[in-house]
């Protein structure tokens, strides 16, 4: 693309090549399938889709409790989507009947809503831009501001033809009624089309709460095309109507009868069959290289467009013969992006502009841009024009200068985040060059405008030519950790601080009346672990304090992939050989792993440093957390093999709501989990995995040590109880002081077929178990406590005494969702 000029941003942004790159990687490392199934590489996809929204609602400054995020094919498919799903009340009924309003500067796709509202029975009103700001006069009675006919109201942030950007304010104000678009009673709903707007400003939701927002991807990175989204205030997305269903739309429905149940999630209601996945996937990329090159489209450097705004405002007194419309694209002190320079020239005087700059390669925009509106406003268009040039053969988009010597449309030059002042300049000698006479020419040599543009651009100015001279994101330069031996079994001795009496207890149920375990030999804990990575090596100890989440530092970080979504052993094997281990007294966390250097991480949050918040997804709860650093990342990139990044769940966050309605569990009770997928404990008897090892030694015809397939399980608490699958039939236990719910039968995943000591997988272990089980994958029982008070330390050590109570005649069942659960 050398000596292109491309001064059409606002038809398409260019995308950069560290975009792909990014983007091609990613693809290379990860296998991504589709999201409507079940199987590793499909949620994989969800899971990063559902990273993707986060990700768009923080670039908006917003989040999913005010905006949901419906992915669509465009800007277009979504502005349909709105005509179609709002809950319109039409002429002739009891009530008054609803209006479709829009500005006369509107994109065709704004405008064509009308054929979907005419179809209901709707009236369109146009508005032109000096109406509205007349409409304070509408404003109706008292006793007509209580109806709540439904209105709508669609206004562009920023016109796609002249670069003109609509006060933002009027969202409030047309939603409060202090403006009215036209005078009737009801409610005023607004549509704020940012597709042009979002491409070189920032837009923030948390201040102008419009109803709808529709964009288009493209308009701001350039790649990936044909995917756009439809931001829905939550307050108005459940009157939203539809009336077709298509692929994962549906919760149920019947072939043979008229009965259809839609999905409780708006996005997955509306999102007709399987989304753009890839696409989606590549726009975490592109939100990547926005914000480093950027700052979220909020820096202070100078823009070439006010380089630009500045010059040609000046040739235009200079001749008579350039007959420049106007510079419309506003100029603000300090604005860094730059904005659309629209009619600048009009189209059809002398030769044609845009084919003229395609000699000197430079890529410009011509005609009515899809807003025939604003082109009639700029240039005097009448209606009679209009359709008297469709009579003489001319079509919007065609190559049409003039007809009857008058033009049919102008020239737009946009600029976008990564355009330089010599894009600038080339466009501005181009029309020195072209556009001026000889006499024009020799003034404009002598004044500044010639001298300005042979002025150098500045040595520390962005431009395309730099995109690619990022700093690389992983630097392996922590090597001043102390090394330590690895440590495979730790007793602690371990006291709560002072001030936090309070201990983790099991709710009991009060309404059941539990019958206990009588007779037989007693029930001890053999082993107790935690994970405190999720999915790595378990780090084994004999006695271990107990937090308000479970077992202290239990899964309290995570491996994510460059896109935040969590990695385990189902994607990673090799996250298995990873051995963290925790150091209580000097309150750090050490990190080993053959072939690397040891290195540690403080169990302290937010040592010294600004810790980097985000949110990532564990089993469909989302979860706040905060980086861990550049060292760490590089640390795990170069054992894995992968980018990837350690993250750490955020002390302010800690409480998630548990899916499962547990039988004796307070619904009202916020209970705190960790990283973990299900729960905060997961329990497995040394007696059932003697059964099991049993029959799959027989499948494999080699013998199996029992430690191996006790680590294989991941469990926090092994016990010894006489019988083999007995704890199923535990509704209660007791650990010495600690008191535990059950919450229902662990349904194992594929994790259990990878060798905890050499990442390795046997997919017979899983096969095995179900035979064993009757089909089904259930082993171990997963245990829940709620905070209680209690004088009690909170402590659980090896050979403490587990006291069952039985369940009543109840069957503990599965998980809710499909999802296999695993112990991660």
């Amino acid at each position: 693309i050398s000596g292109i000029t491309y001064l059409d941003h606002a038809g398409s942004a260019l995308f950069p090549e560290s975009l792909l790159k990014a983007f091609t990687d990613d693809l290379r490392n990860n296998v991504y399938g589709n999201p409507h199934s079940q199987n590793i590489s499909s949620k994989l996809t969800h899971d990063t889709i559902e990273h993707v929204r986060y990700r768009i609602l923080q670039h908006f400054h917003t989040t999913a409790e005010d905006y949901t995020i419906i992915f669509t094919s465009g800007c277009t498919a979504a502005l349909k989507l709105v005509a179609e799903a709002f809950p319109w009340i039409p002429e002739g009924t009891k009530q008054p009947s609803s209006r479709f309003c829009y500005l006369t500067d509107s994109h065709t796709s704004v405008v064509g809503m009308r054929g979907i509202t005419a179809s209901m029975n709707v009236l369109s009103v146009p508005i032109k831009p000096k109406e509205i700001l007349l409409s304070e006069k509408n404003k109706l009675p008292a006793e007509e501001q209580n109806c709540t006919t439904p209105h709508l109201f669609s206004y562009p942030a920023q016109s796609n033809f002249s670069g003109t950007k609509y006060p933002l304010s009027w969202i409030q104000d047309i939603k409060s009624g202090k403006l009215c678009p036209v005078k009737i009673p009801g409610k005023w709903f607004v549509l704020l089309d940012a597709a042009s707007y979002v491409s070189s400003s920032p837009l923030d939701l948390g201040v102008h709460q419009a109803d709808f927002i529709p964009i288009s991807f493209y308009k701001i990175f350039g790649f990936p095309t044909g995917l756009g989204a439809l931001l829905v205030n939550n307050r108005i997305a459940p009157l939203l109507r539809k009336t077709y269903f298509g692929g994962g739309t549906a919760a149920a429905y019947l072939a043979g009868e008229d009965f259809y149940i839609p999905r409780k999630s708006i996005a997955e209601r509306f999102e007709d069959g399987t989304v753009s996945f890839l696409d989606i996937i590549a726009l975490k990329h592109g939100f990547d290289v926005l914000e480093k090159l950027t700052g979220h489209l909020a820096s202070s450097l100078h823009s070439p467009f006010g380089y630009l705004y500045t010059l040609m405002a000046l040739l235009s007194h200079l001749s008579s013969r350039l007959n420049i419309i106007s510079c419309t694209g506003e100029l603000r002190t300090g604005h860094s992006i730059p904005d659309v320079a629209s009619s600048v020239v009009k189209r059809g005087e002398g030769s044609p502009v845009d084919k003229m700059a395609s000699l000197y390669n430079i890529h410009v925009r011509t005609g009515c841009f899809c807003n025939t509106g604003a082109c009639q406003m700029h240039l005097g268009i009448s209606n009679e024009d209009i359709q008297r040039n469709l009579q003489a053969g001319h079509v919007c988009g065609d190559d049409i200068d003039l007809v009857d010597g008058h033009p049919t449309g102008s020239v737009r030059i946009s600029f976008g985040y990564m355009s330089s002042f010599e894009d600038a300049q080339t466009f501005l000698k181009f029309i020195v060059a072209t556009r001026l006479s000889k006499s024009d020419t020799e003034n404009a040599s002598q004044s500044s405008v010639t001298k300005t543009t042979r002025q150098s651009v500045p040595d520390d100015h962005p431009s395309f030519n730099n995109l690619d001279k990022l700093s690389p994101i992983l630097h392996v330069s922590d090597r001043e950790l102390r090394k330590k031996s690895s440590a495979t079994m730790t007793t602690v001795n371990w006291q709560p601080p002072e001030g936090e009496a309070e201990s983790i207890r099991a709710a009991v149920s009060e309404t059941a009346v539990p019958t206990c375990r009588r007779g037989g030999k007693p029930i001890t804990v053999t082993n107790i672990y935690l994970y405190p990575i999720k999915s790595c090596s378990a780090f084994e100890v004999t006695e271990w304090p107990v937090g308000n989440q479970g077992l202290l530092y239990d899964r309290n970080w995570m491996v994510v992939n460059q896109n935040g979504v969590c990695m385990t052993q189902k994607q990673e094997p090799r996250l298995c050989l990873v051995n963290p281990s925790i150091d209580l007294e000097q309150k750090i966390m050490v990190i080993q792993a053959e072939g690397m250097d040891p290195i540690s991480v403080s169990l302290e949050e937010n040592t010294g440093k600004e810790a980097v918040i985000c949110e990532s997804k564990v089993c469909s709860h989302r979860v706040k957390t905060y980086d861990c650093g550049e060292g760490i990342a590089a640390w795990f990139s170069l054992f894995l093999g992968r980018p990837c990044r350690l993250i750490r769940q955020s002390s302010d966050m800690k409480n998630r709501p548990h899916q499962k309605n547990t039988k004796g569990l307070a619904p009202t009770t916020n209970i705190s989990l960790s990283l973990v997928n299900e729960a905060q404990y997961l329990l497995i008897n040394v007696a059932s995995i003697l059964e099991l090892k049993e029959l799959i030694s027989a499948r494999l015809g080699e013998p199996l040590e029992i430690d191996e397939l006790i680590r294989r399980f991941r469990a926090n608490i092994v016990i010894s109880a006489p019988e083999s699958f007995e704890e199923e039939e535990w509704a209660e236990i007791s650990i010495g002081a600690l008191q535990f719910q059950v919450v229902g039968p662990c349904s194992r995943c594929q994790i259990i077929c990878i060798d905890q000591q050499s990442g390795e997988r046997n997919k017979e272990f899983l096969q095995s178990l179900s035979a064993a089980r009757g089909r089904k994958t259930n082993f171990g029982i997963y245990l829940m406590n709620q905070p209680l008070h209690s004088s009690f330390p909170d402590i659980l050590s090896v050979g403490s005494q587990v006291l069952p109570v039985l369940k009543e005649n109840t069957e503990i069942q599965p998980p809710t969702s499909s999802e296999e659960k695993c112990s991660g």
